[in-house]
């Protein structure tokens, strides 16, 4: 036995040196590749150490979430935001001790006021709004906060099954966004928004256009109880979208009505109606199509006059939506240019605004209900877009975070780490319906009952009490002010007899056209509804 422990040590040896020649072979390999190829300029000025910037430069995102992000740094949602979700989703607290981070003299710091006779608390399942107006007969009573427009393909099977079932359980809608209706949406029966995009995905001939005999089997489907006409998207406005071919299975193809191997691209605009005056007649046909049920259309706003066109075509036809759903620029998306996330649209409180304002300035705001959509996940958002106008909110990245989203920002390449957005078999897998879906139903009923304390504290019972005087803005160190104060509020009637006080709303009003959604050219004949000194924009 002692006779052959001296091998022990030389086998050490060897087995080290083999070790290090690999390691030098390997390293030799790369830097010889580093300086062949030509493509990235460090690496052939710096073999083998270049690749150090690319390994700090792929990791980035992640060190700085998980290191260095503060916890009110919104990069597109804070640390603290997406804390909120999580919690609530959990069914754990999501109180704070100690006191307030949120620095209170800052300006831009909003805080909704508070009532010396607070209110008793109000059951959070009373938090509902009808909608269907004079010309639907299929009314819906829809929760005051549901699932924004999120397509099967976008995100992955296990996904749509989650966010379904958790609506199923909590009695709230889940928009389908325009992808059509997918089996993972009718597995649990919960109560969908079709989302009609430009795309007629669902509803489509073999050449793109719109079906209305494929549309009137499936929009009749008890499960459909809205119709949703897709114009814009908040994060890319005119833009159109793309499910990339590589995202693109069997499934996706046979729930679209698309060929598979190349990618499927919504168009920019619509094929069925070109004008404010076509646009309202395709409403009304698809109303009659569904049976009835409420339409609606989602947009983000753009040039002002292009919906005032649509109003004027509302009342020279006297067809009306009986929803308008209005998207944020700061809404999310699945991807899109940055140029176009950063600085094309409008951000959702003015959009919201200035449709509430035309509606009510016609007479029509009883006629039509109004959502809102864009970067809403707290009980404060949902309050203070119900103060300036809304009706009822939609959430979308608010639910992604409840299902197990992480931020990670890799939607676009198939490859989420969670299996939220993505249709990889394999990283989906990791999404466990049940588990998720009870999230779903938590994130919801908890986020609702934090706004029945914030109604009660306010003195208020339901969120339809909500004015812009609940709704305070500090615009520096020494002065805040009511969001009454702050904004422009139409009297009702005002755009129909003339007698407009905001400038800007007679402006508008008279460069918009029922007939285009082009502006009046200068020296076009008046409409006598108009205020005649109106002008051209810049």
């Amino acid at each position: 036995m002692r006779g052959i422990q001296p091998c022990q040590p030389a086998l050490s040896r060897f087995q080290r040196y083999l070790a290090l020649t690999l390691i030098t072979s390997l390293l030799s390999l790369l830097g010889l590749f580093d300086l062949l190829q030509r493509t990235h300029a460090v690496r052939r000025n710096y073999p083998i150490l270049g690749n150090i910037r690319y390994l700090f430069e792929g990791v980035r995102p992640e060190i700085r979430q998980y290191l260095l992000e503060s916890d009110s740094d919104a990069l597109p949602f804070s640390r603290a935001q997406r804390s909120l979700v999580y919690s609530r989703a959990k069914n754990e607290t999501s109180d704070k001790p100690f006191g307030t981070l949120v620095d209170v003299y800052q300006s831009g710091f909003e805080f909704i006021s508070h009532s010396m006779r607070p209110a008793p608390l109000s059951d959070p399942d009373s938090f509902r709004v009808t909608i269907g107006g004079p010309q639907c007969t299929q009314p819906y009573s829809a929760s005051v906060f549901n699932i924004s427009a999120m397509s099967f393909g976008s995100l992955s099977a296990n996904a749509i099954r989650a966010l379904n079932q958790g609506a199923r359980q909590g009695n709230f809608a889940h928009d389908t966004g325009e992808g059509s209706i997918s089996p993972y949406h009718r597995e649990h029966g919960g109560d969908l928004i079709w989302e009609l995009g430009s795309g007629y995905f669902g509803c489509r001939t073999a050449d793109g256009q719109f079906d209305p005999e494929r549309f009137a089997e499936q929009a009749r489907s008890p499960q459909v109880r809205m119709i949703e006409i897709k114009m814009s998207q908040g994060a890319k406005p005119g833009h159109g979208g793309i499910l990339p071919k590589h995202k693109i299975t069997v499934e996706i193809a046979e729930t679209r009505g698309i060929p598979m191997g190349q990618d499927c691209v919504s168009p920019s605009s619509h094929s069925a109606f070109s004008t404010p005056l076509e646009m309202v007649r395709f409403i009304d046909r698809l109303r009659t199509l569904s049976g009835g049920k409420p339409v609606g259309f989602k947009f983000c706003l753009g040039h002002p006059w292009e919906f005032m066109g649509i109003a004027k075509a509302m009342l020279e036809t006297g067809i009306y939506p009986d929803f308008i759903v209005v998207d944020g620029k700061e809404g999310g998306t699945g991807a899109a240019p940055v140029e176009f996330t950063d600085h094309i649209g409008v951000p959702m409180r003015e959009g919201l605004l200035f449709v509430h304002n035309t509606l009510v300035g016609l007479n029509l705001r009883d006629k039509i209900k109004l959502g809102a959509s864009g970067k809403i996940v707290s009980a404060f958002d949902i309050a203070s877009v119900l103060a300036i106008g809304a009706d009822w909110c939609n959430s979308a990245r608010g639910f992604m975070f409840a299902i197990g989203c992480i931020q990670s920002q890799s939607c676009h390449t198939n490859k989420c780490p969670t299996g939220v957005a993505t249709q990889d078999l394999l990283r989906q897998r990791a999404l466990v319906v049940p588990d998720k879906a009870a999230r779903v139903f938590n994130f919801h009923r908890n986020t609702l009952r934090a706004l029945a304390e914030m109604l009660a504290a306010a003195g208020l019972e339901h969120p339809s009490q909500l004015k812009a005087k609940h709704l305070v803005r500090r615009m520096s160190a020494t002065e805040v002010k009511l969001f009454s104060q702050l904004h422009v509020f139409l009297k009702p009637g005002e755009l129909l007899t003339g007698e407009v006080e905001g400038e800007f709303y007679a402006r508008m009003w008279q460069l918009a056209r029922a007939d285009s959604f082009e502006p009046h050219s200068e020296g076009a004949e008046a409409d006598p509804r108009r205020p005649a000194d109106a002008l051209e924009p810049a």
